[in-house]
């Protein structure tokens, strides 16, 4: 999953977005509020944690304008205006929760995951499933063939990019931006060593394979046949 972070405390910020990868989350990160409006325009991102007090445009505006152009990504305010009224404006403004500062980050990671669950449960289903593959995305629980498996974060993250994307091949650079995100060296070999662990967990113990790799091209999560 993805998810916009617009912070102007460079401290805060690298620390939210450190959280949320240690999480499983890609984080992109801006300190603008015009660069912020910019990238929920252009991108999709399951949630956005927008600070209100930003240069360029406030949060206020930034999230105003989202709701304007029909944005519907689940924003949490996080900001240092405690005020009822502060609150009530930010709601108002379309914001979907509000976090006042200083804050506790596992607050925060539960507050997200609370308004994830809650637009994934109102736009879609919960349950992702391919043939004996299945993963619930409100429990987290992913099962093959009746047998639970353990997933890391950053794995949960890449197998439900698969799931949602069946017989479809994801090139590196697809999976890098959505595991991860755009500042990531493309020259690395996470990706190869992410889709190991993963493959071993998936299908070392299971029958027929699932996860292919076509060389040069990508990888590819494929259903079985149905003979």
């Amino acid at each position: 999953m993805r998810i916009l972070l617009v912070e102007d405390d460079p401290k805060i910020s690298a620390f939210i977005a450190q959280g949320l990868k240690q999480n499983g989350f890609a984080v992109d990160q801006c300190a603008d509020g015009a660069d912020g409006l910019h990238m929920a325009l252009s991108e999709t991102y399951s949630a956005a944690v927008i600070d209100l007090m930003l240069p360029g445009m406030d949060g206020l505006k930034l999230i105003e304008e989202m709701r304007k152009s029909r944005v519907n990504t689940p924003v949490i305010i996080l900001s240092a205006k405690r005020s009822v009224d502060d609150r009530v404006k930010g709601l108002q403004s379309g914001g979907d929760d509000y976090l006042a500062k200083p804050f506790s980050f596992a607050e925060l990671l539960a507050r997200l995951q609370a308004l994830i669950r809650r637009s994934t449960s109102s736009a879609e289903t919960t349950q992702l499933v391919v043939g004996s593959l299945s993963m619930n995305l409100l429990t987290r629980e992913v099962m093959r063939d009746g047998t639970v498996l353990t997933l890391q974060p950053r794995e949960f993250s890449l197998l439900e990019f698969f799931l949602r994307n069946p017989g479809k091949v994801l090139s590196k650079t697809m999976i890098m931006e959505h595991v991860w995100n755009y500042t990531f060296d493309p020259q690395t070999n996470v990706v190869d060593v992410l889709v190991c662990r993963l493959r071993n967990k998936i299908d070392r113990d299971f029958q027929p394979k699932m996860l292919s790799t076509l060389r040069g091209v990508g990888y590819v999560l494929k259903p079985p046949r149905q003979d």
